[in-house]
């Protein structure tokens, strides 16, 4: 049959793709009854499955077809290769027993607003696109900042305001766009190459990406080295020597970033005493509080933001530890004329009567892209849902696991508590024999984590903090209870046991 035989005489299509809908509100009614029953089995079963994906390269790609279907496929097709393919190949983030990295935070509150999201499918670019994107995203961005107690400089009441970025590495970019500009203006783009930014050598490397991104020269790039003594915080003294001796040769410092809950270690930054620096020397101080900022809705965590109101920006991740599902990096600035200035484009079809006036936020302009999703009513949910004070519970829940955790670790003289705990992570390693060689403890312990992650049971990770390397056991995952913990504890033993047997 010819191409042309598609169509009738009338021109209209007779193919039986002519039947044809994508959206059914009752077809979509029944199958996403279905979705929701397999994401719930899904839930029910995840502790049956190694944390750790132990799959090969190229395991899906060998084993799907090269090309998509010419034509439909039921839902229990794509049910049978999600649990042969997908799930096997999955490491299963959501698992009770996933103690690597930070937790990626899901509840059902989290589901039901990312359905809304998706459901509404609007791109809020500016206020007239979907007033409610914009203004509740600025209802949500005040209730968080009063919730962690920001100054009201970073409210929309006052000078600055919040918005919802991807990740911590948009925050970033924003920011340090925004201060590149302010500068630029007033010493000239000639100059563009005498910019330096700081940072320590504990500061997220996705700060040394976005500084390349927006033209910082690599030379330029200063990572303050940090070490045990000082906890591995950035050292103020440290950085004065480093910013004078720039300010010497002729060169611009020009940004700041600090952290609070570093990721090797969740080390906290002295902010105030940074501050201290960055104003002297007219830097924009950005602080990265991605991890730990969420503790900080906690009172007796709260004082390690000391000094936030001096600082230009902030940034935190309720995706991490709020129970807000991947990408809900929340940033505020304290003068979002500034974030607006370096990112505002309107070209003639965007403009309108509101945004003329200037009597509205246009999100497209604290953002690089255009368009942008309905991730507030996601946050909306879930604050609505569990309250502030459940939002606590949760979080100190994860911190009382980990003191437990903490306390086996002391407890049993092979093991060191390597870096002092302050939210739900635990930096330790074996080191049975303090006078053993250094690289010998190391291999010792690379051993160990192998050991475990293989079994599939658990999964950490590790770090290299001052030349030690450490494990990392982050409590943190949503399904996470005590006995999850305790048994993490008896296979890190099991694996020692089986290390230190003699030969």
């Amino acid at each position: 049959m010819g191409s042309l035989d598609l169509f009738s005489s009338n021109g209209k299509p007779t193919s039986p793709l002519s039947d044809f809908n994508p959206f059914n509100p009752e077809e979509f009614r029944k199958q996403a009854h279905k979705i929701v029953d397999f994401i719930a089995n899904y839930y029910t079963q995840i502790e049956s499955y190694p944390v750790l994906s132990q799959v090969e390269p190229g395991f899906i790609r060998n084993q799907l077809p090269q090309t998509a279907p010419s034509g439909p496929e039921p839902l229990e097709a794509i049910f049978k290769d999600i649990n042969s393919l997908i799930i096997p190949g999955m490491t299963h983030w959501q698992s009770p027993n996933f103690f690597a990295f930070f937790p990626l935070n899901i509840s059902t509150a989290a589901f039901l607003g990312e359905m809304l999201c998706t459901s509404f499918n609007g791109a809020g670019f500016n206020w007239q696109a979907s007033p409610a994107m914009t203004e509740l995203e600025m209802v949500v961005m005040d209730w968080l900042a009063n919730m962690i107690g920001l100054p009201k400089a970073f409210l929309f009441s006052s000078t600055g305001g919040g918005v919802i970025q991807n990740t911590t590495s948009d925050a970033i970019l924003l920011t340090l766009n925004a201060a590149r500009d302010r500068v630029l203006e007033k010493i000239g783009t000639e100059n563009m190459l005498k910019l330096v930014v700081y940072g320590s050598d504990q500061t997220h490397s996705t700060f040394e990406k976005v500084s390349k991104a927006v033209g910082i020269h690599p030379s330029n790039i200063r990572l303050i080295p940090t070490n045990i003594e000082g906890g591995f915080s950035t050292c103020p003294v440290k950085l004065r020597n480093v910013v004078e001796n720039d300010v010497a040769k002729g060169l611009v410092p020009l940004y700041l970033c600090g952290t609070v809950g570093t990721t090797s270690t969740t080390t906290v930054d002295p902010l105030e005493a940074l501050a201290d620096v960055a104003t002297e020397y007219g830097m924009w101080f950005h602080v990265d509080a991605a991890y730990a900022g969420s503790a900080c809705i906690c009172p007796e965590f709260r004082h390690y933001l000391n000094g936030i109101e001096r600082v230009d920006s902030l940034s935190m991740n309720p995706h991490k530890w709020l129970l807000s599902c991947l990408g809900c990096c929340c940033l505020w600035v304290k003068r979002s004329d500034l974030l607006v200035k370096s990112l505002s484009v309107t070209p003639e079809y965007l403009k309108n009567e509101c945004s003329e006036s200037k009597s509205v936020v246009e999100f497209k302009d604290w953002q690089l892209g255009t368009s942008r999703r309905f991730n507030s009513i996601r946050l909306w949910v879930v604050l609505r849902s569990y309250g502030v004070e459940n939002l606590q519970n949760h979080i100190r829940s994860d911190v009382r696991m980990a003191e437990e955790f903490e306390s086996f670790v002391k407890a049993d003289p092979r093991f060191e508590v390597v870096v002092p705990r302050l939210f739900a992570l635990v930096c330790f390693r074996l080191n049975p024999n303090p006078q053993d060689d250094s690289s010998y403890t190391e291999l010792l312990n690379r051993k160990l984590l192998d050991w475990v992650n293989s079994s599939g049971k658990i999964f950490m990770s590790h770090t290299i903090v001052g030349g030690i390397y450490m494990l990392r056991f982050a409590v943190g995952a949503t399904l996470t209870e005590e006995c999850h913990v305790i048994a993490a504890w008896n296979l890190i033993k099991e694996g020692t046991d089986e290390l230190l047997k003699p030969m």
